[in-house]
């Protein structure tokens, strides 16, 4: 089983090494779904980006850890976008960014074994987006 303190770890060293990613995230955010950038023509000092990636790593972190409360981030968060237009598979695309851009910014920190707790990581999240697509449908 993968040591998902390894992603609290890789996270908080992104921090020490690089200070704020929220450029960087972005940057590859949009590079990978152009239209999004649309959604964030308001937000030219970047106070939205940088709540929206705080959210997603206190929800990575909770996710790594405890569990008490990530899942249902991402289902407000799932729910709230909805009526953006947010298809729920960008909430995967953008954990898949926000875990490239830090293996980018930690360059030879990252290891196997990081790697093994984000991939371990991300499953949840992939499940959690599944199951609240489903209900959503659903409903």
């Amino acid at each position: 089983m993968a040591d998902r303190g390894l992603v609290v770890w890789s996270l908080e060293r992104v921090g020490e090494l690089h200070g704020d990613p929220t450029p960087q995230v972005y940057a590859r955010l949009f590079a990978a779904s152009p239209e999004l950038e649309g959604m964030f023509l308001l937000d030219r000092q970047g106070a939205a980006r940088g709540a929206m990636l705080g959210h997603v790593i206190d929800t990575l972190i909770d996710l790594a850890g405890p569990k008490a409360y990530g899942a249902n981030m991402i289902y407000a968060e799932m729910t709230n976008h909805q009526g953006l237009g947010v298809p729920p598979a960008q909430f995967v695309t953008f954990f898949d960014v926000v875990r490239s851009v830090f293996r980018e910014l930690l360059g030879a920190e990252w290891t196997a074994e990081v790697d093994e707790a984000w991939d371990d990581t991300l499953r949840d999240v992939k499940s959690i987006v599944a199951k609240v697509e489903a209900a959503q449908a659903a409903a």
